[in-house]
């Protein structure tokens, strides 16, 4: 009986179930559990390692510089945090209504940890999530270009993800090529789907970054901004604090 449960398993690609099913049904016939319970246990095992799976592709497929979580990020330390806007965001309404985040605020301040944690709320969900920096963006963008096949890799890799999150606006300057790729994109995703942006540098600066184009980084703001939830973080580095702390640098020094 059991080879032929097996060879059904297999055939099925039940997994869970070729794994679980013998012990799940000792546990039934101990606790007195009738057909239906027994098989709601059963199927319950393999869409729990069906969902996990999934996820698991998903955080694959967001390219994920690491691994981090909200449950990790040290919002005592850090606090020019927001953490009631965080936890909301959290929630991730704002991927439902297609609205970005913008995290603003000086290097080491904890940008890139919240994206990274919003993300895997997401990949949690079962939205499909890329993760890139914004120099990066534009080198594939260029590629794509060149291979004749910016039209796809825009399908595939800008508007395919639910969520988009671009790191690291403002640590390298584009030239004007760029700059319009980069627009690309932003006018592409406007109402279609959610980005969030990191930046070490405040709106005000913007322009400086795409080639001094003052139209076009209005126009890009404007259509970011429109529907957007902006976190202004502050305070000093927290890698700098430890350093500090650990005495790696001098107490004196300012960050």
């Amino acid at each position: 009986m059991s080879d032929r449960l097996d060879t059904l398993c297999a055939e099925l690609s039940l997994t869970a179930v070729a794994h679980d099913y013998a012990t799940l049904a000792d546990e039934a016939a101990k606790k007195k559990l009738s057909f239906i319970a027994y098989l709601e246990r059963v199927l319950s095992a393999e869409a729990a390692l069906r969902a996990e799976r999934s996820r698991q592709m998903l955080v694959k497929l967001a390219t994920l510089p690491t691994a981090k979580t909200l449950e990790q990020f040290d919002f005592e330390a850090a606090a020019g945090v927001p953490k009631a806007r965080i936890d909301e965001l959290a929630g991730l309404a704002f991927v439902e209504r297609r609205e970005n985040v913008i995290l603003l605020g000086p290097s080491g301040t904890g940008k890139t940890h919240l994206a990274i944690a919003l993300a895997l709320r997401a990949t949690e969900r079962g939205c499909k999530v890329r993760f890139i920096t914004a120099a990066d963006l534009v080198l594939q963008l260029e590629k794509a270009r060149r291979e004749e096949r910016y039209e796809q890799y825009l399908k595939r890799a800008i508007l395919g993800p639910r969520l988009l999150i671009i790191d690291e606006i403002g640590y390298l300057p584009l030239r004007k090529e760029q700059a319009d790729l980069f627009f690309q994109v932003v006018a592409k995703r406007y109402e279609q789907g959610s980005m969030i942006l990191t930046s070490n540098l405040s709106f005000g600066d913007w322009e400086e970054i795409f080639d001094g184009n003052a139209a076009l980084t209005s126009a890009m703001l404007d259509r970011l901004l429109h529907h957007a939830h902006v976190i202004q973080i502050r305070g000093d580095s927290y890698r700098l604090r430890q350093a500090r702390q650990s005495g790696l640098i001098g107490g004196q020094q300012k960050l």
